[in-house]
């Protein structure tokens, strides 16, 4: 039995859907059963569970072969660190309490870094939580989601110009589509690492990310391309972030937290950890992510 946090995501549903078109048995977790009906279609068990409820998580890892989990980013709290890291622990007991013997987890480019990662320093909090753990432990490190642009792009197609954290323009970086995560989970759930988080040899490090780097010139000139007017990228004055991400609905300790990221990502330190683990990539292009976005609004 396969337990998948985060069952309705993008990452997660995506994970799910290559479990059972293998014929694996699948346990969706869920806050709201409301929302389960396409994966009760697809034969799942579904149980409910908030990730802040260790008595129910536990239940929903009970019996569990392998997990995959994933810590929701709090966009709106007050205090979205202390957020993360108050589930990340619920969910790290719950693992420990159930005994499950297989945990992969989702973590983050970056995530080996101890401070000045903003967001991403959640992840390493992840990641040093659960190497506690007795288990065989995979951490699929994502670059960023493409999908994270759907708000910027919606702009950029109304006004021609693509307001940019990443700085320069000129610069390559990773990226990958989030359901692209789900068919790469789920190789790694079914072939488990070797090692341990206490006693073998460490966790396994699998980077992801799409099929090609992308500078956020190559963004606007996809954009462009679907929208049918010239976008043109510019660099949005580091004075601006703070503002900007509130307005895009983003609480202030939140903007604050990507505001640092975009600092550590503008300085070269989130990538792909040198000389560690190894890379898997996505198939699906930028501009494909682009188009699917501006057609759903």
């Amino acid at each position: 039995m396969y337990v998948i946090l985060g069952a309705t995501g993008k990452a997660g549903r995506a994970t799910v859907a290559a479990l059972r078109a293998n014929g694996a048995a699948v346990r969706a977790v869920v806050r709201d059963l409301a929302r389960a009906e396409g994966l009760s279609a697809l034969g799942c068990e579904i149980a409910v569970a908030d990730l802040n409820d260790p008595a129910a998580l536990r239940a929903a890892f009970e019996g569990a072969t392998a997990a995959q989990i994933i810590c929701p980013v709090p966009f709106r709290a007050d205090d979205p660190a202390a957020e993360m890291r108050r589930t990340i622990d619920t969910v790290a007991g719950a693992l420990a309490a159930a005994a499950v013997p297989t945990v992969l987890a989702i973590s983050d480019y970056g995530a080996e870094l101890a401070a000045g990662t903003g967001v991403t320093l959640a992840f390493h909090h992840m990641e040093v939580r659960l190497s506690a753990l007795p288990a065989s432990l995979t951490f699929l490190r994502s670059a960023e989601h493409m999908q994270n642009w759907v708000r910027v792009i919606a702009v950029a197609a109304e006004t021609g110009i693509l307001p940019m954290l990443h700085h320069p323009v000129t610069k390559r970086f990773p990226t990958i589509s989030a359901p692209d995560l789900g068919p790469i989970a789920a190789a790694l759930l079914t072939t488990p690492a070797d090692g341990t988080g206490v006693d073998g040899a460490g966790p396994r490090i699998i980077h992801a990310e799409g099929p090609r780097r992308y500078t956020a010139e190559d963004a606007a000139a996809a954009l462009g391309r679907i929208v049918g007017r010239p976008v043109v990228a510019r660099e949005l004055p580091r004075a601006q972030w703070m503002a900007t991400l509130e307005r895009g609905g983003l609480s202030p300790g939140y903007a604050a937290l990507v505001s640092e990221l975009y600092d550590a990502h503008n300085a070269g330190q989130i990538d792909a950890e040198a000389g560690v683990g190894e890379l898997r990539r996505g198939t699906t292009d930028l501009s494909a992510v682009f188009a699917a976005l501006l057609s759903s609004r």
